[in-house]
This record gives C-alpha cells, structure tokens and sequence, in this order.
C-alpha cells in the first residue's frame, strides 16, 4: 500500500500564509488575497510535488505585501524556501520606477534557479489567468490598475519579458498557458467580450 503524502511542511505554510494575508483582499477582485496563493501553488504542483517549492509558492508574497520579513521566512522553513521566496520578492527600493523594479525582476529571474522559475511561472500565471480574464470583461481599462507609466504597452513588456525568462519550462503545461494567455492578452486582435 502506497504511502500518503505527508503535506505537514506545506501545511504550516498555508497557515502562515493565512494569517499573514489575514483580512486582506486580492487588488480590486473582491475576494481573500490567500486565493491567488492557492492558485500560483496549484500551478506549481502541475510541475512538482516538492514540499518546499510548493511552501514557497503560497509564501511568495509574505515578505513583499506583509509585515513578514525574508528572516522570519527562513527561520520557520528553512534557507531554500527563504531564497526561492527573495527570487520572487519585488525590490523595496521606493526610489525605483515601476518599470525599473520590473527590470530588476527580469534580470533577477533570468539568472535563477530552474526551481525559483517554476515558483515564478505558478505567481506569474496566476496574474496573467486574472489580467487575461478582467481584459474580456472590461477592455483596456484594465491596464488602469498597473502603476506602469504606459499602460498596456508597459505590462506587454514585462509580461513577454518574463516569458523569455522563464523559456526553460517551456515543456510544461502551465509555461504554455502563460504564453497563450499572453498572445490572446496582447494581439491585436479582437477579444471576445
């Protein structure tokens, strides 16, 4: 008889991350911020069933969206999930422009692991799934929502970017969906509404 999986380790995690995000909302969606979570670590279980890299996944925005720092991370699940969660943490530098923080980020996950990318695809998914989605229901006025200083044009970029960053998973379902979100997303042509 087979063995169940044992999820303890990622079970702490999601507790964590619960009450970390407790009380907070997903950007203009009206839902529990844990939801995007849930998602970007379901996606990252279509690639792997590694505790770890799934803990990171539901931890990926602690240290950037709360008063939870890259330490505490690290002294309750350890030094791989404390980098895999740094490697997907926007830089805090205030000074930066948006799209100079986004170029940080691509620069930064050109370089990492193939382990950081796949927690990367699991966020970066689940926001295009939202952007792609909210771009049916109301057209351009869903770029009004990014702090991009142009727009559509901006986000394109930084999504496409992210793409070519992360090509190495292009084997995996999840990789392929990012990518034909981001072409039905950013064609020209029309969408469906």
């Amino acid at each position: 008889m087979n063995n169940p999986l044992d999820t303890t380790f990622f079970d702490e995690a999601v507790k964590f991350a619960l009450e970390a995000h407790h009380g907070t909302e997903r950007r203009g969606k009206g839902y529990p911020y844990l939801i995007h979570l849930m998602e970007a670590a379901t996606i990252v279980a279509t690639i792997t069933n590694d505790q770890e890299m799934l803990a990171a996944a539901i931890l990926h925005d602690t240290v950037e969206d709360t008063d939870v720092t890259l330490e505490q991370i690290r002294e309750r699940f350890g030094d791989r999930v404390a980098q895999l969660v740094h490697l997907e943490t926007a830089p805090m530098d205030s000074t930066m422009t948006w799209r100079e923080r986004k170029t940080a980020q691509v620069k930064q996950l050109e370089a990492a692991t193939y382990d950081s990318k796949v927690v990367a695809l699991g966020d970066k998914l689940s926001n295009m799934r939202g952007i792609a989605w909210d771009y049916r229901q109301i057209g351009d006025k869903v770029w009004s929502i990014f702090h991009a200083q142009n727009g559509k044009k901006d986000v394109e970029w930084y999504y496409r970017s992210l793409a070519d960053a992360m090509k190495e998973l292009s084997d995996t379902l999840a990789y392929q969906e990012f990518v034909r979100l981001l072409e039905e997303t950013f064609s020209d042509r029309p969408v469906n509404r």
